[in-house]
């Protein structure tokens, strides 16, 4: 019985602490663009391979 009255306000704190840093994270954009890296990874750059066959063929 006497670890409820450490472990509920530790848990309480820590809810609160975690809903800050989720509040803060919505905030400053963290969440606005989610699969847009991982569709910049499919673009290529072909432009890079066409100059290294120009240069690999005199």
């Amino acid at each position: 019985m006497e670890s409820l009255y450490l472990l509920i306000p530790l848990s309480i704190v820590l809810t609160f602490v975690i809903g800050l840093i989720f509040w803060w994270a919505t905030r400053n954009g963290q969440f606005d663009d989610m699969e847009g890296p991982a569709h910049r990874i499919l673009m290529d750059d072909d432009n890079v391979d066409q100059q290294e066959e120009r240069d690999n063929h005199p």
